[in-house]
């Protein structure tokens, strides 16, 4: 019992000591005597403050990154997906560029053979019974083609129309082993014929049927033409002979060509519906300098 009157007593003591030093304190402002023990105080209590913001941040910032990580991963699969779209219209940017590019020199050769023609894309690689290289493309008799008709693109010949439907059409390669193009030599009235020997397309055979003209590397053959011109109309660029063979005592001389078209990399082509009223002859080859 005395116990508890004496607490309350210095309790009640202790009180009024605070109460007196607060109310000195506030006014006698910045001359209190009191200053030095207050600036301790706020150093001391300022520091704990610190201390535990120091230790609960890290914890703080690791429950903050725990509730917004799913919104990051959205974000981040967003801007993934928007660079995705931008790339892809980049690369379409560039294929269409590449075909614009391959479209002009279609016509370019078109308009300077005299060949009327209608524009496709090859969108398969597609083996046939009896062929080994052959393409699809994207015109058929809705468009005007028909089976047997030359099928070319802006550096050259490329082949021939195998068979055509409604919206599609075949095409055999120049560069097939059992393709078979008329040609003839640049400048003169040397006639032979060219076959597929396979290697990717990189070289065709041409096979002169005068043993004894001249053939020499660097020689430049266009296509001969056909029959009513089916299935290849005549002047069309071919390729320019890499290496002569020596056939000595055969009746036909050998070379090996290099095809303008790059057959192993074909997009844009053209097939001619109409053939010229004339042999350009020479007229569509490229300079000499434009040669590949």
């Amino acid at each position: 019992m005395r116990d508890s009157r004496r607490a309350r007593l210095i309790l009640g003591v202790l009180l009024a000591a605070a109460l007196v030093i607060l109310t000195v304190d506030h006014r006698t402002g910045e001359s209190s005597p009191l200053r030095p023990l207050r600036a301790a105080g706020s150093y001391l209590f300022g520091t704990a403050e610190q201390f535990g913001g120091g230790v609960l941040r890290p914890v703080s910032t690791f429950v903050h990154a725990i509730l917004t990580a799913p919104a990051s991963r959205e974000r981040i699969e967003a801007l993934k997906a928007e660079n995705a779209k931008l790339r892809a219209g980049l690369l379409a940017g560039k294929l269409n560029a590449d075909r614009s590019k391959e479209l002009d020199r279609l016509v370019g050769l078109a308009g300077a053979g005299g060949y009327k023609v209608v524009t496709g894309n090859v969108v398969a690689r597609r083996g046939q019974p009896g062929f080994e290289d052959a393409v699809q493309i994207d015109i058929g008799t809705n468009d005007g083609v028909r089976s047997e008709m030359t099928v070319l693109n802006g550096d050259g010949l490329v082949g021939r129309v195998l068979h055509a439907s409604a919206r599609t059409s075949t095409v055999v390669l120049l560069s097939d082993p059992a393709s078979a193009a008329g040609a003839r030599l640049e400048g003169g009235k040397e006639i032979g014929v060219v076959h597929g020997v396979g290697e990717h397309g990189r070289l065709v055979q041409f096979r002169l049927l005068d043993s004894t003209a001249a053939m020499a590397r660097g020689g430049r053959i266009v296509s001969f033409g056909s029959q009513h011109a089916r299935p290849y109309v005549p002047g069309v660029p071919i390729g320019v002979i890499e290496r002569v063979e020596s056939t000595p005592g055969e009746l036909t001389r050998i070379a090996y060509a290099r095809p303008y078209a790059d057959l192993t990399a074909l997009d844009v082509v053209g097939v001619v519906v109409e053939a010229p009223k004339r042999d350009p002859r020479d007229a569509v080859l490229p300079s000499k300098e434009g040669s590949r």
